[in-house]
């Protein structure tokens, strides 16, 4: 993790840089997730908010496999921001084989931390599962293999002394697909790695009584690593959800990469600070993002165009 005097670096070079104009910038492709998940409508709301700081730029919006997807085009020079999960950035950056990053990532730049996401467990009320334990010999989808999800998935599972033998069977689909086979009782239990009130979800519960299998903070701590913190989802988040459950957090990272101008990363760094209310009418996660706290425990170095954003903003 990168410490504050890390930061301060940052934004101290940034104030040495000398930027290439954002007219230079021809091309912004913002790699998302799943078109049912959280990154993708978010995706669509920040292309509208960056057409407006860089008018002469061609802006578009990648729906993908998520987090190591996009952090692997991101190094490729295929894309100019993405999203991705916490965890997932810091295994990119330190090269974790088995995360599916065989190489260090080490072009990655940080805009800043976003919202949390939820490792959320949800099981057909039908299934009987009310607990990590009930999901033996079940069917679960993990999310699209290596996606971010996929990876939260080992590691809570592992936490909750769990494999993939464990389970009758085992899907890695994308959050709408796992959702329609639950509702044709082809699936038991999905997970989900997403904002708070995610679609695919919302749209399970209102055609099935479900369950939100708590994850206790005992199985959190077990997990062994900080990007992973124990949360509640809040009760009412899904129909039929009446009371809090506990679960894990991992805090979602705006990223982009060494290369992109200084000029063109402070403009839609700014972009998206100044018209937060315009991302959370695209989603209710959105509410959750927080200049203030969009630098804390980042674990790549920030991008100078960012830096400069949060110098101007007076937040170190």
């Amino acid at each position: 993790m990168f410490n504050r005097r890390h930061v301060i670096g940052a934004i101290a070079a940034a104030g040495l840089a000398i930027g290439t104009p954002a007219s230079a910038a021809e091309f912004v492709n913002i790699v998302t997730g799943g078109t049912s998940g959280v990154y993708y409508p978010l995706g669509v709301a920040l292309s509208k908010l960056y057409g407006a700081a860089l008018p002469d730029a061609k802006i578009s919006v990648q729906s993908t496999k998520a987090s190591v997807e996009n952090l692997n085009l991101l190094e490729a020079g295929r894309a100019e921001v993405a999203f991705s999960l916490g965890d997932a950035v810091a295994d990119a950056w330190n090269g974790e084989k088995e995360a599916g990053f065989p190489n260090k990532l080490e072009k990655l730049r940080a805009i800043g931390g976003l919202y949390n996401n939820y490792v959320q467990i949800i099981a057909t009320e039908a299934s009987g599962i009310k607990t990590l334990a009930d999901l033996k010999g079940k069917r679960i989808s993990v999310g699209a293999p290596r996606s971010g999800t996929e990876l939260n998935a080992r590691a809570v599972l592992k936490a909750a002394g769990l494999t993939y033998e464990d389970f009758s069977k085992v899907e890695y689909l994308p959050f709408g697909e796992s959702v329609d086979l639950m509702k044709n009782r082809q699936l038991d239990v999905t997970l989900q790695s997403a904002g708070l009130g995610v679609s695919s979800i919302r749209d399970l519960a209102t055609s099935v009584p479900i369950v939100v299998v708590p994850v206790p903070a005992d199985v959190v701590e077990k997990i062994g690593n900080p990007a992973y913190q124990a949360a509640n989802i809040p009760a009412s988040t899904y129909d039929g959800q009446s009371a809090d459950v506990p679960a894990v957090a991992i805090t979602n990272i705006l990223v982009t990469r060494e290369g992109v101008a200084e000029e063109t990363v402070y403009l839609l760094t700014k972009a998206m600070f100044d018209h937060l209310d315009q991302l959370s009418m695209a989603h209710s996660a959105a509410k959750a993002i927080n200049a203030k706290q969009a630098i804390k425990g980042l674990p790549i170095p920030l991008h100078p165009g960012a830096a400069r954003y949060y110098k101007e903003a007076g937040i170190e």
